[in-house]
């Protein structure tokens, strides 16, 4: 069976950890069950991709073998595969636009981006001459004006977007319009983690619905030590990110709750946690007879490899589509794997649409 040949802007710790899984799953036996939701997927399985193509704009990545570059600073994510298959791309350097937050450069360079003085590429003809089918989008929250530029150069070469960052584009109806009139598959937005913060918070919140609890308020903080954790110090990149984490649980609900009852978002960023991201949750409710009564709970997670787990299902669905010609939005993914998809659905039945989405009984 052919690659699936993918292109990647945002060499970070998500590009790095995919990357690693793929080569981890392709040269270890016997793990097919160990981590995947999938291991077979419509007939492709997780070494059944490479990356043809890659776009960053950090000094100590452009230019660089793309196996270099998924190590080099500021990049800290666990090691999973420290020795990779030979692989001929090599990193572009990127449009920086929006991509970087002026707050970073007061930072250690081994912790924040350094900005390469190179000439931006020609994107379209990179991703055109490396034959790429799919694009990820890892650039950083707050990426609104480089997003959509990548996209449209997606649209105007043909090939597909992944995009795993809150920058609405799946979800935005005229974006989605564009993708469906050149019969264009696209995912997104915002990638969940495979069992992370949202993800355990719509879970919890759902057994509340279902057991007859009310929810009277609830909170989500997070902390970590990665770029992203650092890029979403300033606030300003932070409005799409708050809307797509709140509303992955607020859809969950009934009626939503009164924006001062619910708290989500990143809270702070502690160096020494590296790409471990903890959260603290909680949630405020009232029982039978209206008794009282709430939950706490603290999740600590390799935040990268957990995104990886998704996004390779992700990938894999999208490739389905451009095998069977299915242009546009592709709802039961995107509700599966994005926290803001165009169609937000309860997670059980996001699974099961993409079951029927991968045996071909539902067109998207």
């Amino acid at each position: 069976m052919e690659k699936i040949r993918l292109a990647i802007v945002g060499v970070g710790n998500c590009a790095s950890s995919l990357i690693q899984g793929i080569e981890y799953y392709r040269t270890h036996e016997g793990v097919e069950k160990l981590g995947l939701m999938h291991y077979d997927l419509g007939g492709y399985q997780p070494g059944d991709m490479e990356v043809v193509a890659a776009i960053d704009v950090d000094k100590r990545k452009v230019g660089k073998p793309l196996r270099e570059a998924i190590f080099a600073l500021p990049n800290c994510t666990k090691v999973i595969s420290p020795h990779l298959s030979d692989s001929k791309t090599i990193v572009s350097m990127g449009h920086v636009l929006d991509g970087v937050s002026d707050h970073m450069r007061n930072y250690p360079e081994d912790q924040t981006f350094v900005v390469a003085d190179e000439k931006p590429c020609d994107v379209e003809r990179v991703l055109q001459d490396s034959g790429s089918e799919i694009l990820l989008n890892y650039l950083p929250v707050g990426s609104e004006e480089a997003t959509r530029f990548y996209a449209a150069c997606c649209l105007n070469t043909g090939i597909s977007l992944i995009n795993c960052m809150p920058v609405f584009i799946a979800s935005d109806p005229q974006w989605g319009r564009k993708f469906a009139e050149r019969n264009i598959p696209i995912v997104g937005d915002d990638v969940k983690a495979q069992l992370g913060a949202t993800i355990l918070h719509r879970t919890l919140t759902q057994l509340f619905v279902d057991r007859g609890v009310r929810i009277d308020r609830t909170y989500q903080l997070n902390t970590g030590g990665n770029t992203d954790f650092l890029n979403m110090l300033n606030q300003s990149r932070l409005r799409s990110k708050k809307i797509s984490k709140t509303e992955a649980v607020q859809s969950i609900l009934d009626s939503p709750l009164d924006e001062r009852c619910i708290h989500i978002g990143p809270s702070d960023y502690v160096p020494w946690q590296k790409d471990n991201k903890v959260c603290f949750l909680r949630i405020e409710g009232r029982g039978f007879a209206g008794v009282p009564l709430n939950l706490e709970l603290r999740l600590s997670v390799e935040d990268s490899p957990n995104s990886a787990g998704v996004t390779i299902d992700a990938i894999r669905c999208c490739k389905l589509a451009r095998e069977r010609k299915i242009g546009g939005p592709l709802t039961s993914v995107s509700a599966y794997a994005m926290k803001h998809p165009p169609e937000q659905v309860p997670d059980a039945q996001g699974r099961q649409r993409v079951e029927e989405f991968i045996r071909g009984l539902r067109e998207r």
